[in-house]
Order: structure tokens, then sequence, then C-alpha cells
């Protein structure tokens, strides 16, 4: 596991401040060095010419954008950066503004080779304070790139008021409870915030989030993309939860953009936890809960239109 290098997936809707944060990572004295995948929409490489001067190459996929043309062209290249291995510390795939992340999270599920060789660390959401919430309201885009997040850097704070930044936060966090946000100016925020973050190890999502086994944060709601988590007090039944979540991310999997749960199983000393995109689900026992700790189990979907009711439902019918 330790020898896979961390990839980032940097995403955030056109003009968020994405290159500014490319450029502090790739001119920063931090003493490490990244591999940057940077996609461009369109066919001129505009970012090139704004990444001012680094040491490290900058590969540019210059052919259309990320949604349709990534999978094959992105395992190419990461194929082709794990043969140089032990040049560089970690990799960062920059999205378009106009990408869901999803596609490319998956790549690290769904390719042998490159889950092999490497590993999903985060992904990483910049978002502009000023103009994030009409992008809400226009853009189906950009509330996935919120929806998905493990951290979400709030940006260009200068621009607005206390009140109005307030109210932008709350609509995040409408979509997306579970994320660490930064508040941010020129994207000045410490790299190790951003970069090798864990967030997809199954045994980190227990530390990374200490209230994710409280009950969600429900004052916020968004007409269309919601946050559902659901716990059960006490044990539930591997052999009614294992196929529940299976067939729920098979029928709902296009709606999920993530899930993810930590679960007790009776008789079984360990956490089982769990994370899924799309339809693509990860799981394990990792981690013995400790003596006196509640043995609880709690799921956490976040996705378009999901049936609350019938996820609920389904859920505390697993108790054991």
């Amino acid at each position: 596991m330790t020898d896979k290098i961390p990839v980032t997936v940097l995403t955030g809707y056109l003009g968020a401040g994405k290159t500014t944060l490319l450029n502090r990572i790739l001119t920063e004295p931090h003493g490490k060095k990244y591999a940057v995948i940077v996609n461009e929409f369109g066919e001129i490489g505009i970012d090139n010419e704004l990444v001012v001067g680094a040491d490290e190459e900058v590969f540019e996929m210059n052919n259309g954008c990320i949604c349709c043309t990534v999978r094959g062209d992105l395992i190419r290249i990461l194929d082709g950066l794990m043969k140089r291995k032990g040049k560089f510390d970690a990799i960062i795939v920059e999205t378009t503004g106009l990408a869901d992340p999803a596609p490319v999270a998956q790549t690290f599920f769904m390719d042998q080779d490159v889950a092999d060789a490497a590993r999903l660390d985060a992904v990483v959401t910049v978002a502009d304070a000023k103009w994030l919430s009409d992008r809400l309201k226009d853009a189906p885009e950009a509330k996935n790139q919120i929806a998905f997040a493990d951290v979400i850097v709030l940006n260009k704070i200068d621009l607005v008021t206390p009140e109005e930044l307030d109210a932008v936060e709350a609509r995040i966090r409408a979509i997306n409870p579970y994320a660490r946000l930064h508040r941010t100016q020129n994207c000045a925020v410490p790299l190790a915030e951003v970069l090798d973050r864990k967030a997809f190890d199954l045994d980190r999502i227990i530390e990374l989030e200490p209230d994710f086994l409280e009950e969600g944060h429900h004052h916020h709601h968004d007409e269309e993309m919601q946050s559902v988590s659901v716990k059960v007090d006490g044990e539930v039944d591997p052999e009614k939860f294992m196929p529940w979540i299976s067939n729920l991310t098979q029928v709902q999997g296009p709606n999920i953009l993530r899930c993810k749960g930590i679960v007790a199983f009776p008789n079984e000393p360990r956490r089982f936890v769990f994370q899924g995109v799309h339809m693509i689900l990860d799981g394990d026992v990792q981690g013995e809960w400790k003596p006196g700790e509640k043995r609880d189990s709690k799921v956490v979907f976040i996705g378009r239109d999901l049936d609350e009711k019938a996820i609920r439902e389904g859920f505390l019918a697993c108790a054991a």
C-alpha cells in the first residue's frame, strides 16, 4: 500500500483558482516533486502559458474535455509516469472546469494496472466564493464537484462580505457536510491540507471525520443534491447488509456520487468500513472497536435525487 503513488484530483469550476493552486504546488519550496497532469478544455493549451516556470514536467492532454477522453488518455499517461517511478512523490490530475470528477476517480478502482501502482488520495475542489452560488443554480458540474470533494478550498473570500461568505458556505454544507473546508485568498492553503490526505484509504475514513459517526448536519437542504445519513444503534447482519448495499449501488449508482460507512457486524471485533464512487464499492474490516466503544453502524450517501426513505428503511432493516 505504502509504495503506491498518491494521486490528487484537483477540480473546480472555470476561474475558481485551480491554476493558482497548481502554480503554488509547482513553485513553492516544499521539497517534493509532483507530476501534474493538466487538462485543457479546447484545442489551445492556454494553461501552460499560465503555469509559471517550473522544473516539473507538466503533461497536457490537449484533445478535448476530460469527460469523454480522459479514460484512455489518463491511463496511458499514468502508465508512462509509473514507468518513471522514483522521480516524484505524487501525481496531481487537474480536471477541466466542466468535468465531473467521478470518472477520473473511478479510473483508480477500475483499471488494475493503475490501481496496483497508484492510489487515489483525495478529490480537492476549488470554489469561487463570489460566483459559486450562481454556478450552483445553472451548472450541474459545479454541484458534482462540491458533492464529490474531500477537501474544499473556498477561494477569493476577499471579494465577498462576511455575510455572503457564510451564505455560500451554508450552500456548500447543504450539498456536502463532510468535506474539510478552507477559506482562502489566492488559494493560500497549507499544501499539507490539500495533498496526501489519504481520504480514500478505508482506515482513514474514521480518523479524518471525527463527526462522521455523529448525526449529520441537517440545517441546510439543496433542492437536488443531498446527503443522506442513517444510523443503526448497534450491529447489522452482514447477510442482509451486503446484498442491500450492493443492490442499492447498482440500482441508484448513477445518482450516488459518494458513499461511505462504518458498520458493526456481530462477532467481528473489527469495524467494516466501506466507501464507493457511483456503482463501485470498496470495503474491508479495519481497526478494532475500542473497549467500551458503542458498536453503532452508520452510512452516508451523497448524490442526486436520492430516495431517502428507501435508503433509511433499507439500512434499518439490516439491523442484526
